[in-house]
């Protein structure tokens, strides 16, 4: 059996920024002394609270209902649902259950061996890596192009993932998803933007995300909606543990392609070592 690359959910929770934008109504303002303006929320602020609170938790999950754009020939889109469930226990356990239109895929670590399994062809494929799951989803990314969607949410090093290239920030307003308020925030980098949903008060969770491909054709979306937060989940003890169904076939992820070496110029040997 060939070795294939596994396409899974979409999308990795990357960048963030700060800034702000809700200008107060002076029609609003009545006579008499001078009203203080309500203090306005800072993006970056609000994100960092969400990324240190979740960092804060030793184990968690959440269910999320995806939707994801597909764009064929001519800029047709076409939109297909996922609905996922999410397991964390810090600092090396992971596990997400995808199901929807199109996909049915499980993702397991274990703190020694991640396996990603797809239902709908009975396959699995492993990745050896002891460690942390930070460590893993690395791993997975660097070598073979693996991306989850929302499993950065369980990263020790979620902050510095959501601070990293930014171009522009904007507090958007209040907002309700599913009957909790929210800060409606929006970060842009170079290729993406994000649009996140985050719960005022002293639990802040996020609650919705959309990301937009703005160079992409027809800037196909991802939007996930996020709920079931539970932070005292009781976890089954074989939650993490893989067992392949009967009349699974393993196979192999394929490695991401290496950039081919510059041909020498005539009359050239090629060298030995230099870097890489």
């Amino acid at each position: 059996m060939k070795p294939f690359k596994i396409l899974i959910l979409a999308l990795t929770l990357a960048a963030f920024a700060a800034g702000s934008l809700w200008a107060a109504d002076p029609k609003a303002a009545t006579p008499g002394p001078a009203l203080e303006t309500a203090a306005v929320p800072d993006p970056k602020a609000e994100l960092q609270k969400m990324c240190d609170f979740l960092k804060q938790q030793q184990r968690f999950s959440f269910t999320a209902a995806v939707t994801n754009d597909q764009v064929y020939a001519g800029g047709r889109k076409l939109q297909y649902g996922l609905k996922m469930h999410a397991f964390f226990r810090r600092p090396d356990k992971l596990r997400i259950n995808g199901v929807g239109d199109v996909e049915n895929k499980q993702l397991i670590f274990n703190g020694k061996t991640l396996t990603l399994y797809d239902g709908n062809k009975n396959f699995y494929a492993t990745m050896a890596k002891t460690g942390d799951l930070d460590a893993a989803l690395d791993k997975a990314h660097k070598d073979y192009g693996l991306h989850v969607g929302l499993a950065e949410l369980g990263s020790n090093h979620l902050w510095d993932y959501a601070n990293r290239g930014l171009d522009n920030t904007l507090y958007v307003g209040l907002a309700e998803i599913q009957g909790v308020p929210c800060y409606h925030l929006a970060f842009d980098k170079k290729d993406v933007q994000y649009q996140l949903w985050i719960e005022t008060g002293d639990r802040p969770l996020l609650r919705k995300v959309v990301v937009t491909q703005k160079t992409l054709p027809s800037a196909p979306q991802w939007t996930a909606i996020i709920s079931d937060w539970n932070f005292a989940p009781q976890f089954p003890a074989d939650l993490f543990t893989f067992t392949p169904p009967a009349g699974a076939q393993k196979i192999k992820f394929m490695p991401l392609k290496k950039a081919a070496a510059p041909a020498p110029k005539a009359g050239t040997a090629p060298q030995q070592g230099g870097a890489s």
